[in-house]
């Protein structure tokens, strides 16, 4: 075409389709934009509807199974050791209140306080409306976890046996709060410290001994008992492994007729040996052998992390009694 310079341009405007008319719908929207804008308003009210968290199921001591609609973000927890695993889980800054003694970490020792251990204030903790009660099978009250379960305040009560459960605790505790990276680090810790105990002692010769809870009158602990179980890693072997009842009374006639290799018990500053007195029996072999050891109380009374710190001193002081030459 003469005098066009711009001769594709042209061709492709002629070739182009027109364009089609605008539908105006006389000032409303088209039926099938209000549809689209329909259905992403439902779509938006169903995200906007569902749980930030799935819900929560926690396996109780008796087996049942406690069910939470998402993590809990506000804990009490009845006993010290509870308390002490929900630090150790991660999430400390979730406990708005807890019991007596419970002094670790240091910042547990200024959480408000809901009685102890055995004595609840019942009333404080439902005015504190937690998401969730953590209890102590064997140590709180049955009857005052069920009142609180009555009036509808979820209740989770935990007991631990075997050390391997501390770190099953752990991994709970992490679901129950929403801290499970915390706490899966934390219980593959403690894992890791039981496979190294029971490696270090494998294939030793059993250490007999007594382990002393009070001594007027004398109470000590059964095989079933957390201590004793803990011990067995490095091939210790409780005096009154078959006795009935986990902490039972005993005669100091019955200590000294088993004639264990070691006698242990928990003190530390500023207590006196409890110990001393077997010193006046020195034909028994612990007390002949010097072998007359004191734990420290709350790592090795309490079911926490912590408790392998004592365990392990344990170990290492009934390790000497196999390594000691028989003139010693």
């Amino acid at each position: 075409m003469p005098g066009n310079t711009d001769f594709p341009s042209t061709l492709a405007r002629a070739r182009k389709p027109p364009a089609r008319p605008a539908t105006v719908w006389h000032g409303r929207t088209s039926p099938l934009r209000a549809w689209s804008l329909a259905s992403l308003a439902h779509v938006c009210f169903a995200l906007i509807s569902l749980p930030l968290f799935a819900s929560v199921e926690l396996r109780q001591a008796d087996g049942s199974v406690l069910t939470l609609p998402g993590p809990a973000k506000s804990l009490i927890t009845l006993a010290p050791h509870l308390t002490e695993l929900v630090f150790a889980a991660g999430a400390g800054d979730r406990i708005v209140a807890t019991v007596e003694f419970s002094d670790f970490p240091a910042p547990a020792a200024g959480i408000p306080r809901v009685g102890d251990a055995f004595r609840l204030d019942l009333e404080r903790i439902l005015t504190l409306k937690p998401d969730l009660v953590i209890a102590w099978q064997s140590g709180n009250p049955r009857a005052a976890v069920a009142f609180l379960e009555s009036l509808g305040i979820p209740a989770w009560t935990v007991e631990i046996r075997h050390p391997e459960d501390i770190a099953t605790v752990l991994e709970a505790i992490g679901l129950a709060s929403g801290s499970t990276r915390s706490a899966q680090e934390s219980a593959e810790k403690t894992r890791k410290r039981v496979r190294e105990l029971t490696a270090l002692y494998t294939g030793l010769p059993a250490v007999t001994y007594f382990y002393q809870v009070a001594e007027n009158p004398l109470y000590t602990i059964n095989g079933d008992h957390l201590i004793s179980r803990s011990l067995t890693l490095c091939g210790a072997r409780n005096i009154f492994n078959d006795a009935a009842g986990l902490a039972p009374m005993v005669s100091r006639e019955s200590v000294l007729a088993a004639n264990p290799q070691a006698l242990l018990a928990p003190a530390g500053p500023p207590q006196s040996d409890p110990l001393l007195a077997w010193r006046d029996w020195p034909a028994m072999q612990a007390v002949k052998s010097g072998a007359l050891f004191l734990l420290p109380p709350d790592e090795i009374s309490r079911a926490t992390p912590r408790l392998f710190d004592a365990v392990a001193k344990g170990c290492e002081l009934l390790h000497r009694i196999r390594t000691r030459s028989p003139h010693e």
